[in-house]
């Protein structure tokens, strides 16, 4: 009877234990899934106020420049309209069970490519804006419509090309659903060698591209500041651009995608996954560069800004006439400013880049 005591009361024990885990099981995921659909509230929201603005012209921006930026801007939206709602349906739909699963092929091959189009476009940016700085002349030459459509082709095609093997349930590479990032993931250890290529093909490359490029930038942004400083024409209010540009550029680069790579790379050398929270940061992480692209690359441009005030402005005056006036904006002042714009982009048309480093050398 003692030992008969002993065992229910061993049952009632680990039934707790099952119970309390399976809580907070429960409680963690509700917690991931808030983060996760703020995050893509957010990035959804900053991305379409950027459309509003750069789907029509932008004074310090070329139409190449728009044209890389509207790629960025979909690449980013498509974190928030794709990748989060097929995870989140996955991860409410079921939870992972053994065996190939084409759904969650599908899913993962839907996030990787979005992944790979974003650092892909960062480094056609970084790319651009290198032209533009170093060779203003010949920019019209070498960064020709065609060219741009092409690098932009190529930051959305190559990836599809590239990842395609992870759509076959039987293919090179085995994929489940974590129940630790909700997402459906690659297992990277079932191919250490078609895992590490896509790193070395996507990420290092892209990498190598942006640090090389805004590397270079900033260096000539530093010695021409120096130069005009020594003649006694800096402009106080242009004197720190490339800091405020570059720096938060490159950090939010490195920052959101280099824990997610090498998480992937420790998981196919080693065959162990990082700790749940560990492995939930890194997966989605990069998402947030979605957001801080808004931001680093179209919010801190002045020019940005103006255009979005007056975009809120005639939107403001055309629906809500009454918030207009609370405001004190007028028709008059709306058209001052649409004149304003225009004329400015007659100005900076030829030589302009992707964001204000485009000014970083045009006191040369």
């Amino acid at each position: 009877m003692y030992a008969t005591f002993n065992l229910s009361t061993s049952d009632r024990s680990n039934l707790s234990d099952a119970d309390y885990l399976r809580l907070q099981e429960l409680t963690h995921r509700s917690v991931k899934i808030s983060i996760i659909i703020v995050l893509g509230v957010m990035i959804t929201l900053g991305n379409i106020a950027v459309l509003l603005v750069i789907t029509s012209s932008v004074a310090g921006w070329s139409r190449n420049s728009r044209y890389f930026l509207l790629s960025l801007t979909a690449a980013d939206s498509a974190f928030g309209l794709l990748v989060m709602p097929l995870n989140l349906w996955v991860s409410l739909l079921k939870d992972y069970s053994e065996g190939p699963d084409a759904l969650c092929h599908v899913v993962a091959f839907c996030n990787a490519t979005v992944y790979s189009t974003c650092m892909y476009t960062l480094a056609t940016i970084s790319l651009e804006r290198y032209i533009a700085v170093f060779y203003p002349l010949q920019y019209s030459t070498l960064m020709t419509r065609k060219r741009t459509l092409l690098l932009i082709a190529f930051a959305w095609c190559f990836p599809l090309v590239l990842l395609s093997p992870i759509t076959f349930p039987d293919g090179i590479i085995e994929v489940h659903f974590s129940n630790a990032s909700l997402v459906c993931n690659p297992s990277y250890s079932t191919n250490v060698a078609y895992t590490l290529s896509l790193t070395c093909l996507i990420f290092f490359p892209c990498s190598i591209v942006m640090t090389y490029a805004n590397l270079r930038v900033w260096c000539a942004a530093k010695r021409q500041r120096l130069k005009l400083r020594r003649y006694g024409c800096a402009l106080r209010s242009r004197h720190n651009v490339a800091a405020r540009v570059l720096v938060p550029v490159m950090g939010a680069y490195y920052t959101c995608w280099t824990p997610c790579m090498a998480a992937i790379i420790y998981n196919a050398v080693s065959g162990s996954s990082v700790p749940e929270w560990v492995e939930f940061v890194v997966v989605w992480l990069p998402t947030s560069n979605g957001f801080l692209n808004c931001i680093f690359y179209f919010w801190i441009n002045k020019n940005f800004r103006r255009k979005f005030h007056l975009i809120l402005q005639r939107l403001a005056l055309a629906l809500c006439p009454e918030l207009a006036d609370t405001f004190g904006w007028s028709a008059t002042s709306s058209a001052q400013s649409v004149s304003g714009i225009f004329d400015n982009n007659m100005v900076h048309e030829r030589s302009s880049s992707v964001s204000s480093t485009c000014t970083l050398l045009s006191l040369a």
